[in-house]
C-alpha cells in the first residue's frame, strides 16, 4: 500500500521514520537517500542478467564440481540481491530497508568475482609451471595459495572499514551530526581496496611478460597454438576471460573510489547513469564473461587434449581447484 502525503507542506521527523519503514510516494522537495528516485527499467534489467548468470554457474558448480562457480554464483547472488534493493526503491523511494539493502550488497558482491579472479589465476600459474618447455622456470612472483590468502585477506579488510565508515556515517545522518568521520573511514577503506587491486594487476601484468617472453623464446607467440607456451588451448581462451574480468572490476575500482571520495552528495554519487554505465554494466561483465568462456569448460579439457595430465593433476592436487570433469574424478592421459 503506497502512502501519498500531503504536498502542501514539509513532513515531521516522525511521519520521515514512518515513511522510510512503509512505501510512500516521490514527495516535492523531500530528497532521497540517493537524491533520485532509481528507474524500474534498470533494476529489472540488471535483476534478470544477474539471475541468468548465476544460474548459470550454480549449474556448471553442480556438473563440473567447480569450486570457482560458486564463487561466481555468490557474487551474482549478492548483486541480484543489491539490484532488488533498487527495484524496491523505484516504487518506494523512501524506504529505508530497501536502501541499505542495495548499498550494502552492492559493495560486497564485486569481492566475490575479484576471489574468482585469484582462483583462476592461481591455477593459469600451476598449469604453466608444470607444462612449461622449462621447469625450472619461474612465471609468477607469488604463489597460487599466496594470491588467494594475501589478496583475499585485504579484500576482506577493506570490506570491514568501508562497514565500520558506512555504520559510523548512517548513525550520525540519524542524528543530524557531521557524517565526514565514517565518510573518510569508508573512504580509507575503498582506497584500500583499490590499491590491493593495483597490485593484483600489476602481479599479472607481470605474469604475462613473463609467460611472453617464455613463448618468445621458444618460438612461439602470445596465442599461437601447440606447446610453445606453457598453456593449453582452452587456458588462453580463460586467460581471455580473465583479463575482461580483471578489467571490468578495475574500471568498478576506479569508479567508486572517486564517486566516495567526492562525497554523498557529490557529482558522481547523485546520478544514476553512471552508476548503470561504470558499476552494474562492469560486473555484469566480470560476471558474464565466465558464463561464455567457462573455466570448468574449456581449462581441464584442454589440458586433456593437450596431453597436459601433470598439469591436471596439479591443479586437482593444489588448493586451486576448478574443477574435476563430469564425474568429478577428471581424466588423464599420458
Amino acid at each position: 500500500m503506497i502512502a501519498t502525503p500531503s504536498p502542501t507542506r514539509r513532513p515531521t521527523i516522525e511521519e520521515m521514520k514512518g515513511y522510510r519503514q512503509g512505501c510512500t510516494q516521490l514527495m516535492p522537495n523531500v530528497p532521497t537517500s540517493y537524491d533520485y528516485v532509481p528507474h524500474l527499467s534498470a533494476g529489472i534489467a540488471f535483476c534478470v542478467l544477474f539471475s541468468l548468470s548465476m544460474t548459470g554457474h550454480i549449474v556448471q558448480g553442480v556438473r563440473k564440481r567447480n569450486w570457482t562457480s560458486y564463487v561466481l554464483a555468490t557474487g551474482a547472488l549478492t548483486e541480484l540481491l543489491g539490484w532488488t534493493g533498487r527495484t524496491w526503491s523505484s516504487q518506494c523511494p523512501y524506504n529505508e530497508t530497501a536502501f541499505l539493502l542495495q548499498i550494502t550488497t552492492l559493495i560486497i558482491a564485486p569481492t566475490f568475482f575479484s576471489a574468482a579472479a585469484y582462483l583462476i589465476l592461481g591455477t593459469l600459474i600451476r598449469l604453466s609451471s608444470t607444462s612449461s618447455p622449462s621447469p625450472s622456470s619461474r612465471l609468477s612472483i607469488l604463489s597460487p595459495t599466496a594470491y588467494l590468502v594475501l589478496f583475499c585477506a585485504a579484500d576482506a579488510i577493506a570490506l570491514a572499514t568501508q562497514a565500520v565508515g558506512g555504520a559510523l556515517a548512517s548513525l550520525a545522518q540519524k542524528r543530524g551530526t557531521s557524517t565526514a568521520t565514517g565518510t573518510n573511514i569508508m573512504v580509507g577503506g575503498v582506497v584500500f581496496q583499490m590499491g590491493a587491486m593495483t597490485v593484483f594487476v600489476g602481479l599479472l601484468a607481470d605474469f604475462l611478460r613473463r609467460m611472453w617472453r617464455l613463448g618468445r623464446n621458444s618460438g612461439g607467440g602470445m596465442m599461437t597454438s601447440g606447446n610453445k607456451l606453457p598453456l593449453p588451448q582452452g587456458a588462453k581462451w580463460i586467460l581471455l576471460a580473465l583479463l575482461t574480468s580483471v578489467a571490468a572490476i578495475y574500471v568498478r575500482s576506479v569508479y567508486r573510489t572517486v564517486e566516495l571520495l567526492q562525497g554523498w552528495r557529490g557529482y558522481l554519487i547523485v546520478r544514476e547513469g553512471y552508476f548503470v554505465a561504470l558499476d552494474a554494466a562492469m560486473m555484469v561483465v566480470a560476471v558474464g564473461v565466465y558464463n561464455v568462456l567457462d573455466p570448468a569448460v574449456l581449462l581441464l579439457p584442454s589440458c586433456v587434449q593437450e596431453g597436459q595430465g601433470e598439469g591436471v593433476r596439479a591443479v586437482r592436487d593444489g588448493e586451486v581447484l576448478l574443477g574435476g570433469g563430469e564425474d568429478g574424478k577428471g581424466e588423464e592421459k599420458h
